[in-house]
C-alpha cells in the first residue's frame, strides 16, 4: 500500500469528505494515518469518519457511556498530500542508488526512503 502511518491525507470520496469552516464554505477533510489494516485495505484516519457508540452500565450503580471512535475508510477514498503546495497528489516509486524512494507525482518532492 501507498499509504504509511503518520501520512497526512485528504478524504476524497465517501460521507466524511466535507466540512464546513468558519466562512460557510465546503472543505475536504484533511487527517493523520493512524493505522493500516493491509488485509481490508482499509485505514484509520484522526478524527474522519466518527461512530457513536453507546456502551451499558455494567452495575446498578455506575451509568452508561457513549463513546466516540475512529472507524476505518477505504484506502481509495483517501488521497496522499504533497507535503510542498499541500495538495492532494499520487504517489511513484523510483530506485535511486539501491534504496526504493517514494516521491510525490505532481511536484517531484521526495516523500521517504526505505531500504
Amino acid at each position: 500500500m501507498y499509504i504509511k502511518v503518520g501520512d497526512q491525507v485528504i478524504i476524497i470520496s465517501g460521507k466524511d469528505r466535507f466540512f464546513i469552516d468558519s466562512n460557510g464554505k465546503k472543505r475536504h477533510k484533511i487527517g493523520k494515518v493512524l493505522k493500516i489494516f493491509f488485509k481490508e485495505k482499509k485505514v484509520l484516519v484522526e478524527g474522519v469518519n466518527i461512530l457513536t457508540k453507546h456502551q451499558r452500565p455494567l452495575d446498578n450503580d455506575s451509568k452508561g457511556n457513549i463513546i466516540k471512535q475512529e472507524a476505518p475508510i477505504h484506502s481509495s477514498n483517501v488521497a496522499l498530500i504533497d507535503p510542498e503546495k499541500k495538495i492532494p497528489t499520487r504517489i511513484g516509486f523510483r530506485l535511486e542508488l539501491n534504496k526504493k524512494i517514494r516521491y510525490s507525482k505532481k511536484t517531484g518532492a521526495i516523500l521517504d526512503i526505505s531500504n
